[in-house]
């Protein structure tokens, strides 16, 4: 969970091509309704894919319509699912107008993208991309934010491909990466925003979180979306550490030497990493944002239970959309409309 794993392998097999549909290998992933990507050729290429067209599940296959064909070869073989459905910056997969920025951090620049909104340049909506993802991952939450007149920026953060790694090379769960956020807020401030719109998938909901109790800037964030978070960090390492068959007893005593300052270089980390300190339903009392989370409630990977938690601890601040079907942080992907249309309104106000 600490570790960038700089490999993504493919994980499915593209078995026949039609005039206008794919047939997949079935995969937990292929079978799900909605839109998503694939990308060919060990990531040269990529396509779109949407409605599923038939399943044969003796034959173990899906077949699904086409939606576009970005660049790449497509051809039979091994490729492997992108679920952010988008594949490369901004004004490539959405036709916007993007600058290419720097937000200068304690460790250097990190790369950014700011698209400019129809508002007075007041709003600004900055965009946090989970753990191990690229910032394409946010690409979805664009055109809301630009609707309810934000301009929009989204900045890589430490250990990101591109950008400067920590001083440790692993992640933090939010503990350090926050710092990178609190210095987007600072660029937003720099070039005329008075209003900072913050939203955050999965880790990047962590890293959010952290930064509105630790950032001396957090009086300027006017509202938080989050999608899939992970609101309390021992609740994700259990159900993992239970998947793979860890005995709760070794689960528990990891999560102990990360946490503590004079084990911590037992685990390589160059702070510690206190998950206590990530459980944001025990914290609750502190939180002071209007906030919106969309979570599945079938989220194969960050477990849904503590976003319903927090949203019934926290009615006066929280509001919680329930959904259904989608996996992790691919609620989007399952009703486009739905959740754009969710997060205009919450932007809004």
């Amino acid at each position: 969970m600490l570790t960038p794993d700089r490999r993504r392998p493919d994980d499915m097999v593209l078995l026949e091509i039609g005039v206008n549909d794919v047939l997949l290998q079935a995969t937990p992933e292929s079978t799900v309704p909605g839109r998503y990507g694939i990308w060919l050729d060990s990531g040269r290429g990529h396509i779109r894919v949407g409605e599923i067209l038939e399943a044969d599940p003796e034959a173990g296959t899906v077949r699904r319509r086409i939606l576009g064909r970005d660049w790449g070869i497509l051809r039979p073989g091994p490729v492997r699912w992108n679920g952010y459905y988008y594949a490369a910056p901004p004004e490539i997969s959405l036709g916007m107008a993007t600058q290419h920025a720097h937000v200068m951090t304690d460790l250097g620049p990190m790369p950014a993208w700011m698209i400019p909104g129809m508002g007075d340049g007041s709003q600004w909506a900055i965009l946090v991309h989970g753990r191990g993802a690229r910032r394409e991952e946010t690409i979805r939450a664009i055109s809301p934010a630009l609707a309810a007149r934000h301009t929009v920026l989204v900045p890589s953060y430490r250990n990101d491909e591109g950008a400067p790694p920590g001083p440790d090379g692993r992640y933090n769960l939010g503990l350090s990466e926050w710092r990178d956020i609190d210095a987007a807020i600072g660029y937003a401030l720099d070039h005329g925003a008075t209003q900072v719109a913050l939203i955050g998938w999965s880790m990047g909901g962590a890293i959010v979180l952290q930064a509105l109790a630790q950032s001396s800037r957090a009086d300027v964030i006017s509202r938080v979306v989050l999608d899939g978070p992970v609101v309390d960090w021992t609740d994700v390492l259990t159900h993992h550490a239970r998947e793979h068959g860890v005995p709760d007893r070794i689960g528990g005593l990891s999560r102990s030497l990360m946490g503590k300052r004079w084990t911590r270089r037992l685990v390589g980390v160059h702070e510690s990493v206190d998950v206590a300190k990530t459980n944001w339903v025990a914290r609750s009392g502190e939180l002071r944002h209007p906030m919106l989370i969309i979570h599945s409630r079938d989220d194969e990977f960050v477990p849904v239970g503590p976003s319903l938690e927090l949203a019934a601890v926290r009615p006066d601040l929280v509001t919680l959309v329930p959904w259904e079907v989608a996996r992790h942080c691919k609620e989007w992907n399952t009703d486009p409309l739905r959740w754009e249309s969710e997060v205009a309104a919450f932007l809004r106000g």
